[in-house]
């Protein structure tokens, strides 16, 4: 593991609590994590990151999601996400297709494209997340995670 600094909010004075301090590992490693993936992401799949987040959801889901539960789930705004979705279905990713019953409902699936994709690129990318990880997570920000996940520090204890 690289050498990391001293997570600011780890010494001196505290003012944030605990779990807020857990909450902005959170973001920074994710952060950390989404830069790393980026690239890897472009160039194995030939999509955006938001697009493969889209993708991976999906993955998930065999029978397919609503846009709204798509856009909520990742936080997107339905606008953005329609353009996304538009540009994976050019590229022959995904399917769309209108919701039985209700017709302003929009479900969203996986093509086997996709999937293949996915399957082949998944090693490179878990590989790309654990590296990622491994350069920022250290001791300060682990010890401040046990802050959201409690049962963390005793499974370690355990280890």
């Amino acid at each position: 593991m690289a050498d990391l600094p001293e997570c600011p909010s780890m010494s001196g004075d505290r003012v944030l609590p605990d779990e807020l301090r857990a909450w902005m590992v959170v973001l920074a490693s994710t952060g950390a994590v989404e830069q790393r993936l980026r690239s890897v992401v472009k160039e194995r799949l030939d999509v955006s990151h938001d697009e493969f987040l889209v993708l991976c959801l999906l993955a998930e889901q065999p029978a397919g999601l609503r846009m709204t539960q798509i856009a909520e789930l990742l936080g997107r705004p339905k606008t953005r996400l329609t353009y996304q979705i538009a540009c994976l279905q050019h590229a022959g990713l995904v399917t769309r297709k209108s919701v039985c019953g209700d017709k302003r409902g929009v479900e969203v699936a996986v093509t086997e494209k996709a999937r293949q994709l996915l399957t082949e690129s998944s090693g490179l990318l878990a590989q790309t997340v654990i590296q990622a990880l491994e350069q920022f997570v250290g001791p300060a920000q682990r010890d401040a995670m046990c802050a959201l996940l409690p049962g963390l520090a005793s499974e370690a204890d355990a280890e």
